[in-house]
């Protein structure tokens, strides 16, 4: 319990917790950022990191001169991109079998089918949408992989979908970050940025399943 209650803390508070790392530990905090987005994207069982609410208050942060804006977006990017293209690799290596997997600590059963209604129902879109949108951004392309979709084509979609999230939303925390009234609700954004778009693809995933049934 201490545990998650410690990781809402750190999802909610991100922007404290970031300024303390790059205060006391100056460059080490793009080694540290590339290591979260790469992780939250390319390992299926990590679909809790803030991934969204992090990017955000990084342009922040590099709109007040603390870390770099060219360099931010260049890591951060790779990292989106490789972290996709891992989690495709490990859709490919498992396949179908994938299915018959039971909920367990390492497997949420429910956001892989949820991730896989979605994908039947937009198709390629998918791996772009999902970038904004917690749970499936790390289930997309791992989705993607059991369904076979050619590597080139899942490329153009993982660069497309990384370039839109990566650019745009530290660019948008560049600019608008440190207003006072975003800095004073920053925490209700932040559910903002969790809550809608998970509610967005329940409610597809809802009108896909009565469609097959």
């Amino acid at each position: 319990m201490e545990i998650i209650t410690s990781l809402f803390d750190f999802i909610l508070h991100v922007d404290r917790y970031l300024e303390t790392f790059v205060l006391n530990y100056g460059l080490w905090v793009y080694a540290l950022l590339f290591l979260v987005i790469f992780i939250e994207t390319g390992v299926v069982v990590m679909p809790f990191l803030p991934g969204d609410s992090l990017l955000f208050v990084v342009g922040a942060m590099c709109g007040v001169g603390l870390m770099s804006y060219p360099l931010s977006i260049a890591l951060l990017l790779g990292a989106a991109v490789l972290g996709n293209q891992s989690n495709y690799a490990l859709g490919r290596y498992f396949g179908p079998r994938v299915f018959k997997w039971e909920d367990s600590r390492f497997f949420n059963k429910k956001a892989f089918n949820s991730a896989h209604d979605f994908y039947e129902r937009y198709g390629g879109i998918t791996i772009i949408a999902a970038r904004f949108m917690p749970f499936l951004r790390t289930f997309a392309p791992f989705v993607a992989g059991v369904a076979k979709m050619s590597r080139a084509r899942f490329t153009f979609f993982d660069v497309t979908g990384g370039s839109l999230w990566v650019v745009g939303i530290i660019t948008v925390g560049y600019f608008f970050g440190n207003i006072a009234f975003v800095k004073t609700n920053l925490d209700k954004i932040i559910w903002a940025m969790i809550l809608l778009p998970g509610l967005f693809v329940m409610a597809a995933s809802w009108r896909t399943r009565r469609k097959v049934n």
